[in-house]
């Protein structure tokens, strides 16, 4: 005997486990998302966003906060990709805040990252032109990265071609003539080892002298300001006598000036009859030397004259 089965019912049980099915998928997708309210921001990234697709995460220091809705070119601008992000509305998204495109882990899954916000910015809100508010755009890890290696590499391209133009021929003989050079002084020292022995040792010596004189300089320099002591006494000695004959002068300068106003006019006078007599003696010995018989028989009587 056959059995017999109702397509209908058969029917209806696959439809509505379908719609369950369904339904269930539905609500673990849209799970998360249920019960919260979310505002919508926008961002431009100026970098390739492969990897990121619809309903990445949105993260603000690492905590889930929304999803990307929206991914497209920028219709004003095409050098930059327009991405309209979902995030929940409590979320403290400030003027300061930036969106980083970052990749998780191995698996190389994109997401947003968002970053910065101080504590006392305030909350960024959409300008008069603006249908939603645009988070500034920062430069990812691997654009960073990208940058850096660039820069890296074109310095590492200067380096090379100046250490090529630095070693051209003309600079490889001179440095080969200097490493000649310096073998010759090496082996010049080499054999006026002994010298540079005997120098040290002096040089040692001189040093030990220099050490030794450091140390009695203290005694050398207490000794010299002993005597320093001694001088300053001659020199107080000195100015005291020096004193003392100034005031010895002082005191006999009023004994000499009369004797200079009264004694200098008696000089005079006595000088004045020296010379007189010395003029008489000098008259007197003539006459002796013409005629010697007067010193016996006196002057001659001069004979008178014609009508005397």
């Amino acid at each position: 005997m056959e059995a017999k089965f109702n397509f209908a019912v058969v029917g209806i049980f696959v439809l509505t486990l379908g719609a369950a099915l369904i339904g269930g998928v539905l609500w673990l997708t849209s799970g998360k998302y249920y019960g919260k309210s979310y505002k919508t921001y926008v961002t431009y990234m100026t970098e390739s966003v492969a990897g990121l697709n619809l309903n990445a995460p949105v993260k603000y220091r690492g905590v889930d906060v929304g999803f990307v809705r929206k991914i497209a070119l920028n219709p004003a601008n095409v050098e930059q990709v327009q991405l309209t992000l979902s995030i929940v509305r409590d979320t403290p998204v400030k003027v300061d805040t930036a969106a980083i495109l970052q990749t998780q882990g191995l698996t190389g899954i994109a997401y947003v990252e968002l970053t910065g916000g101080g504590k006392d910015s305030p909350l960024l809100e959409a300008r008069s032109d603006e249908d939603y508010p645009v988070i500034a755009a920062g430069p990812s890890l691997l654009a960073r990265l990208d940058t850096a290696v660039t820069g890296l590499l074109a310095n590492l391209t200067r380096a090379t071609d100046n250490v090529n133009a630095l070693l051209n021929e003309q600079n490889r003989q001179a440095i080969s003539q200097t490493l000649a050079d310096v073998r010759i002084v090496s082996r010049t020292l080499a054999t006026r080892s002994k010298t540079l022995d005997a120098g040290i040792a002096d040089t040692a010596r001189t040093m030990e002298n220099a050490a030794r004189f450091t140390a009695e300089l203290p005694a050398l320099l207490r000794r010299i300001e002993r005597s320093a002591d001694g001088f300053d006494r001659m020199a107080d000695t000195l100015a005291r006598a020096g004193t003392s004959a100034t005031q010895a002068i002082d005191s006999t300068r009023s004994d000499v000036q009369p004797f200079t106003a009264e004694g200098l006019a008696e000089v005079r006078q006595l000088v004045a009859e020296l010379r007189d007599l010395t003029s008489t003696l000098h008259r007197v010995g003539s006459e002796l030397e013409r005629n010697p018989s007067t010193l016996l028989w006196g002057r001659a009587v001069p004979k008178r004259g014609p009508g005397e």
